[in-house]
């Protein structure tokens, strides 16, 4: 049976850094030791897109991690309108890397509309989780 967690988050910077801190602590918690660098780098773009581009003003935007054996989902759920693209950028750009740097780390990206909003999720294959207890080792 799949693990689930969720928190919403208020459209601040600071957010960023308490999204990826919960990430963490969610993984590490479910036993998921490996790819964690990957899965937080992946959050703090996700969730920084959203905060720029598809948080409104007073609202905020919510992040979904999910185990289900080897594979782990992150994704963040906003009410903005539009849907993230993958922009071109010049070789010496300072930004548009984020949804680039997504697609490289984590196994599937993807972006699924709602009525009001969008959630766009990456995919991370892993070892399954060490069960605590489970033979005493770690």
């Amino acid at each position: 049976m799949p693990l689930s967690r969720q928190r919403r988050f208020p459209r601040t910077r600071r957010s960023v850094s308490s999204a990826r801190r919960f990430a963490l602590e969610t993984l590490t918690e479910w036993g998921y030791r490996e790819r964690q660098d990957d899965v937080q780098l992946c959050v703090s773009e996700l969730t920084t897109n959203a905060l720029l581009h598809g948080v409104p003003p007073g609202r905020e935007y919510a992040l979904v991690v999910v185990g289900d054996g080897p594979l782990v989902r992150v994704e963040v759920r906003d009410s903005g309108a539009g849907r993230p693209q993958v922009p071109r950028t010049a070789p010496d750009s300072c930004g548009g890397r984020g949804l680039h740097l997504v697609m490289t780390l984590a196994d599937d990206f993807g972006v699924t509309p709602h009525d009001l909003g969008k959630t766009v999720w990456a995919v991370f294959k892993m070892d399954s989780p060490e069960v605590k207890g489970s033979n005493g080792s770690s």
